[in-house]
């Protein structure tokens, strides 16, 4: 809504929401293997089955779906490799290797404040 003065009224309650970036941040990464998928290619380019094997549990049909949301978003090439035999790869874009500082951060986060096994870390069990 604009005032007078053709400046947006900030109440209080838009000034609450959470900002539209950390929607569309959480809108990707908020699903489950996300973030995973990124961790790994981080580390190198990878074939899918290489992919699948770094990650226990995942479908091969929720890789397939989750590399095709990272590749829309930009952050994921897929390539193709003519063969024999046929293989695809991928590799992060610029904007998802800029991600690695966070990943690490979060991965040291982590490491201090939530314990292996989903128990109660130190300072919450006295």
């Amino acid at each position: 809504m604009a005032d007078g003065g053709g400046r947006e009224q900030h109440d209080e309650q838009r000034c609450k929401q959470v900002d539209s970036s950390m929607t569309r941040v959480f809108e990707l990464f908020g699903k489950r293997w996300t973030g995973l998928i990124v961790a790994v290619l981080t580390e190198q380019q990878a074939y899918f089955a290489d992919l699948r094997r770094a990650i226990p549990g995942i479908s091969e049909r929720m890789l397939s779906d989750r590399l095709t949301e990272l590749s829309t978003a930009g952050l994921v090439v897929r390539e193709v490799d003519a063969g024999p035999p046929l293989r695809v790869s991928y590799r992060l874009t610029d904007a998802g290797r800029a991600l690695e500082p966070a990943l690490k951060e979060l991965s040291r986060w982590a490491e201090g404040y939530l314990p292996e096994g989903g128990g109660c870390p130190e300072q919450f069990r006295r």
